[in-house]
């Protein structure tokens, strides 16, 4: 055996108490298989803007029990290190229901406890737009997300959140991949010493969902003439999380129940139905137009596993459906909310939106015309949301943010 490779493999053993993950790495040594230990071991899964996102398997390159517990520590030394009161502020987790994604969130924690770190730990899954959310809403430190989001069903990752509530960009992705090569010396491996530490423990998961059903709910113009729209939804949620949710939000908006797939309606890590579960894929909507066709809904709507992409689609006069693409929903986002922005007198030129540099120029032009803020942003939901950001902190009051891949927000 190579002696790079063995000291790797004596590294990794050393470290990690999985059984099962150990036995992977030791049954690859065992059957001389220097190619794939190489490839488990030699090169470290990187830590960049988005976190982290890989296959689920043993090894340094691959997403499992250490290299969780190895990038919540060095995330919780960097926000030490960089943000105010970190302790007290605390941090929020939640999880999707993938293979492994509770025990990480739990080791996630694990890791920021032992450091006496207060965690608002989500109880059960949840969709990752209500991490950055309660963030927000909670003014913690920061927050971590354990979805791979409309990955295949064999990747798992960690999705990482600022206190801003908006997921990191540079110099922070270095800096704390930094702080994980510092602090490789697993530490919190013991689950049960969360049941031992209920001040700092603390799930809100419902005070929050309720939170952020009242704040998307004050977004809307049409909540009392809702329970007459004649249009019938079908929703798919590609077997994700976002059934619950979408019922929920649903009902606060007082529109009738809309239909759900149900091949696809309930969180599954299998996704049985789909290769690649993500509705930008050609063909993601077959199964919910199909569903649609059969019970005469105008209209469905898909949302990615974890619930931070969402894609339409609507039947013609002749049958056949229209797939939205991802600017052509933007767009009309952008024109509802300048549409109530202008009926309630408030000041054009404080009404701002930012896209992505390769979306649609049609926002842009609306800007021009109207005499509202258009930003552009690098393409990254991360460099959309800090530009958001930046533009409150100056005083605008509303917008809309889009990327072409299908992820919008709209803030007041």
């Amino acid at each position: 055996m190579d002696s790079q490779i063995q000291a790797k493999i004596d590294e990794w053993l050393a470290f990690d108490k999985n059984p099962i993950t150990r036995a992977e790495i030791e049954s690859l040594r065992d059957a001389g298989n220097t190619e794939e230990l190489k490839r488990r071991l030699m090169k470290r899964i990187e830590f960049g803007t988005a976190g982290l996102r890989g296959r689920m398997a043993a090894g340094f390159s691959c997403m499992n029990d250490l290299i969780v517990i190895q990038a919540s520590q060095g995330l919780c030394a960097y926000v030490l290190q960089n943000i105010p009161n970190a302790i007290e502020r605390g941090v929020v987790v939640g999880h999707d229901h993938r293979y492994n994604s509770e025990k990480w969130a739990k080791l996630t924690a694990a890791a920021f406890v032992s450091k006496g770190f207060k965690v608002y730990l989500h109880k059960g899954i949840v969709h990752t737009p209500l991490v950055p959310y309660t963030v927000s809403k909670l003014n913690a430190a920061a927050g971590v997300m354990i979805t791979a989001s409309h990955n295949p069903k064999d990747d798992n990752g960690y999705k990482v959140y600022w206190e801003n509530a908006v997921q990191i960009i540079s110099p922070h992705d270095t800096g704390i991949a930094a702080a994980i090569e510092a602090n490789l010396q697993p530490i919190a491996w013991d689950l049960h010493s969360l049941a031992n530490v209920d001040n700092l423990v603390i799930d809100r998961t419902e005070e929050m969902t309720v939170a952020y059903l009242e704040y998307i709910a004050s977004l809307s113009r049409t909540r009392e003439t809702n329970p007459s729209v004649p249009l019938k939804f079908t929703n798919t949620s590609m077997h994700g999380v976002s059934r619950a949710i979408i019922d929920r939000a649903n009902q606060v908006f007082k529109f009738k129940p809309l239909e759900h797939v149900k091949e696809q309606q309930d969180p599954d890590p299998e996704f049985p139905t789909v290769t690649f579960p993500n509705p930008e894929e050609k063909g993601a909507l077959d199964l919910a137009i199909k569903t649609a066709n059969a019970s005469g809904s105008t209209y469905v709507f898909a949302q990615d596993p974890d619930s931070d992409r969402f894609a339409a689609a609507q039947k013609k006069p002749d049958g056949t459906w229209f797939v939205f693409s991802g600017d052509q929903l933007g767009s009309l986002f952008a024109g509802w909310i300048l549409e109530g922005y202008k009926a309630s007198g408030r000041p054009i030129e404080k009404l701002a939106m930012v896209a992505s540099t390769v979306s649609s120029k049609l926002i842009g032009a609306m800007a021009a015309k109207e005499g509202f803020k258009f930003v552009e942003s690098l393409t990254g939901f991360k460099y959309i949301g800090n530009a958001g950001r930046s533009l409150e902190a100056e005083g605008y009051n509303e917008g809309v943010l889009y990327r072409s891949q299908r992820r919008y927000k709209t803030w007041t």
